[in-house]
């Protein structure tokens, strides 16, 4: 599933004002369901299973953000934590994290704990980059305002 599609899917649901953004993103992206003790699955199972294309599963592998084990036959064998970690990354990438950033950070997850506080700080500059845009479009949806305002219209319809 594309960032487009969750964003529209979280913005459509009827119970949209009751949840927090990140209870409507945990909730289509559930990882609470992944059984930890499940065969591993193949690329096209996985990707159904975090809607994502195989695609751009394969696009992951390539940037390693995900390592998928193979199996005896040489196919991908997405495991619980795979599966864990490709919900991860959608979420950052629905929150509009870069690849640089996204690549970086795995980078210190596989290092360990000794690099949690770099890590902090990625989450630190995703939320003010999140912040500086919010502002932005708050901006940009005022002055839109202001002029269906100016040409006799109400901003709500």
């Amino acid at each position: 599933m594309s960032t487009e599609t969750l964003v529209e899917r979280i913005l459509a649901a009827d119970d949209a004002p009751a949840l927090s953004a990140a209870d409507a993103v945990h909730g289509l992206l559930d990882d609470s369901v992944i059984d930890d003790v499940a065969a591993p699955l193949g690329v096209a199972k996985a990707a159904e299973f975090v809607g994502l294309s195989p695609h751009t599963l394969r696009y992951y592998e390539q940037q390693g953000l995900v390592r998928p084990a193979r199996n005896a036959s040489g196919y991908r064998a997405y495991s619980a934590l795979d599966l864990r970690r490709l919900v991860f990354l959608t979420r950052m990438r629905l929150s509009g994290m870069t690849m640089q950033d996204l690549k970086r950070y795995i980078e210190l997850v596989d290092h360990g704990d000794n690099t949690i506080p770099e890590r902090s700080r990625i989450m630190f500059d995703q939320r003010a980059r999140i912040k500086k845009q919010l502002r932005e479009l708050t901006l940009a949806l005022e002055t839109t305002e202001y002029k269906i305002r100016a040409y006799g219209g109400h901003p709500d319809g």
